[in-house]
């Protein structure tokens, strides 16, 4: 199906193939283009180096293992390394039964300088929503993947396996200060339709608008802003036209802000707290829609 049957456009707005670029079937081989916005690593002065050995794992995980690392070499995402600083590798079974590889970067991060630019908050986010009533949710494909480690840099990244050292050319998930470099990106290219019809919570990308002609002319802005600056959606993870969409975890549509039934299910079902920790754990499970909540503050006090 053609990402333009998807957007809901009328056939004078929209060119059925205009944006099937934007939306390839799979992650591409190859680099990113370095945007000025790279992933950087600076160590504070006088850090010692980690060198950690590869974690055991057994035969199954190891055979995974290697294949997700040849799939990254092929990719050009990583490569073979000489890197002094070295971390292990993991591999957890995701939901849906496939393997995610991740690269344990605590012993990198722990002597990484920590960068602050601004992660928007959430309230403030969705009170820009207010008066919206149709809405375009876009889902970027392996968004931090997207993204190039800044030339130099890329050996303060290396893994290792039980087999060979890798580094990383590409941002992998685990760093940190990598979601801020996200947020850096994702502001510097959209900075035009933010506060305006566009809200960025790192990956996901939300369009929102009074009306269906303004929406199509702000989808069609973002999409064109995306292909120019090279950055690829995920069509199977987004919503395009809707007059409901899930966002932050609420339920964003014209009647306002609605709790999703699921994250309510689930503080409804919740083990009645035992110790402290337990009950701060909860606490801060309901404090997400303490918005719905008169004077929480005041329940929720000791």
């Amino acid at each position: 199906m053609h990402a333009s049957h998807i957007l809901l456009g009328r056939s004078w707005q929209f060119d059925r193939r205009e944006f099937d670029d934007v939306f390839p079937e799979d992650e591409s081989s190859g680099l990113p283009p370095l945007r000025g916005i790279e992933h950087q690593i600076d160590f504070e002065p006088g850090a010692v180096l980690p060198n950690r050995p590869a974690y055991r794992a057994n035969p199954e995980e190891t055979k995974e293992i290697q294949r997700q690392v040849q799939e990254l070499l092929e990719k050009r995402k990583i490569h073979e390394s000489m890197s002094p600083c070295a971390v292990p590798v993991i591999v957890v079974l995701k939901k849906d039964g496939s393997w995610r590889m991740c690269t344990d970067c605590r012993a990198i991060n722990k002597i990484t300088v920590k960068y602050h630019y601004p992660i928007p908050r959430l309230d403030d986010m969705l009170d820009e929503l207010h008066g919206s009533v149709v809405f375009s949710k876009i889902d970027l494909k392996s968004g931090y993947h997207q993204i190039r480690i800044r030339e130099g840099d890329e050996w303060k990244t290396a893994f290792k396996t039980k087999y060979g050292l890798y580094e990383w050319l590409v941002m992998p998930f685990g760093l940190t200060n990598a979601p801020r470099t996200f947020m850096r990106l994702m502001h510097h290219d959209l900075r035009k339709f933010i506060g305006k019809f566009v809200v960025i919570d790192f990956d996901d990308i939300l369009i929102y608008s009074k009306n269906m002609d303004e929406h199509l002319d702000h989808v069609h802005a973002v999409l064109d802003t995306l292909r120019k600056e090279s950055l690829y959606v995920n069509l199977k993870k987004c919503s395009f036209c809707m007059d409901k969409v899930v966002f932050l975890g609420f339920i964003v549509s014209a009647n306002g802000i609605e709790m999703e039934k699921e994250k309510v299910k689930a503080i409804l079902e919740w083990p009645i707290p035992q110790n402290v920790a337990q009950v701060r754990s909860f606490n801060g499970l309901a404090s997400f829609y303490r918005r719905f909540v008169k004077d929480f503050s005041t329940i929720a006090a000791p």
